[in-house]
Order: C-alpha cells, then sequence, then structure tokens
C-alpha cells in the first residue's frame, strides 16, 4: 500500500468511539467514498487505516493502541477537520513522494507567518525524527507531502502555497498544535545499509 501525500479532500470526523475493545473513527466525506471497498486502505492525516465499513455518507476505520501511541489521531473531536486519501491505484498519478502511511511520531507547530499569499510554518520534532529530515528533502505531515525548506536542530521549516492552503488542514493549525510526521522512506533505507557495513 502506498500514497502520495496528495490529499484528495478535507473529512470532518463524525464520532470517536469504543466497540468492545476496539476504537473506532467515523468520518464523513464524498470523494474518497467513490469505488470503495472493506477492507480499503485510506490515509486519515497521513496514518493509513483500513476501511471497516461505510455508506453513502461516511465510512468507519479502526485505530490500534500502537497507532494512538504514535500519532495525534486521539486528539480528533466530533467535527475536526482531517486530510484524507485513498491508496495509489496501479493507475494513479505519481503526484507527490512516497508516503506510507506508517507515521513515525508527531512534531509540535512552533511558528506560523504569513510572507505574501504562502504561508511558513517552523515544527519541532524529536532527535530520532529529525535525523531524517534534509533541506529540499520530502516530508509528510498529515499526510501532506512537503518540501523542507530548512532545519535547525530538531525543528524544520516548510511553506504553504496559496492553493494547498485552501485544500489542507494544516493552514488551520494554531501554534502548539501538533501534527503527525512521516519522513522519507529512503532516508530510513540509506541508515540501515550504512549500519550493516
Amino acid at each position: 500500500m502506498v500514497f502520495t501525500g496528495i490529499v484528495e479532500e478535507i473529512g470532518k470526523v463524525g464520532s470517536l468511539y469504543r466497540e468492545e475493545s476496539h476504537l473506532l473513527l467515523s468520518i464523513l466525506a464524498k470523494v474518497v467514498l467513490r469505488d470503495l471497498h472493506i477492507g480499503d486502505s485510506i490515509a486519515v492525516n497521513g496514518v493509513c487505516l483500513t476501511v471497516c465499513s461505510f455508506d453513502d455518507r461516511s465510512f468507519v476505520v479502526g485505530i490500534s493502541p500502537e497507532t494512538l501511541r504514535r500519532t495525534n489521531l486521539e486528539q480528533l473531536k466530533e467535527s475536526s477537520p482531517v486530510n484524507l486519501e485513498r491508496a495509489l491505484s496501479a493507475q494513479g498519478r505519481f503526484g507527490g513522494h512516497i508516503v506510507q502511511g506508517h507515521v513515525d511520531g508527531v512534531g509540535t507547530i512552533r511558528s506560523m507567518y504569513p510572507e505574501g499569499d504562502s504561508l511558513w510554518f517552523w515544527v519541532e520534532t524529536n532527535k530520532e525524527i529529525a535525523q531524517f529530515v534534509v533541506e529540499k528533502g520530502y516530508i509528510a505531515v498529515d499526510g501532506t507531502s512537503l518540501t523542507v525548506c530548512a532545519t535547525q536542530d530538531c525543528s524544520f521549516q516548510f511553506m504553504l502555497v496559496a492553493y494547498t492552503q485552501q485544500h489542507v488542514i494544516l493552514s488551520q493549525k494554531q501554534i502548539g498544535d501538533q501534527v503527525n510526521l512521516e519522513v522519507d522512506i529512503l532516508g530510513k533505507y540509506v541508515k540501515q545499509f550504512i549500519k550493516q557495513d
């Protein structure tokens, strides 16, 4: 399963509830419901989740304890906006970068400021994630494929153009909010190969 970090639509949380020992998330959507099947994967704020059920207005996914530990999904509430992307089909265009939907951890927004019609962000994370973040490299932030503009210690900077601001949830965030981070998988493989030498 692979995603591209090109968000297809902004959905809305219907409910977050427990059914026996399972935590389930219901999301209102339109675009991602097209040609949807039970068992399909949808990235919700960058987290690859499996569709358990759906109707003509919403779909339901289950969330594991490990997913809750690594992501910001537990902070979602009713009506929270979420980035949604279906897994890439064999016929699909590869518009972003390789995103697995396996979130590495979270970061915290430390600053947001406009420049013309663009919006700049600085996000702080931990050393384990920061070691894979490089200037002009890719990173997925809440499932959005972005180019890193600068790095400093355990922080990195990126920018949203006007179009992207209108089509992802990042521009609705505030300083202090947490975002899901997935680093470029190529950097992880390089580190593993170097470790083996």
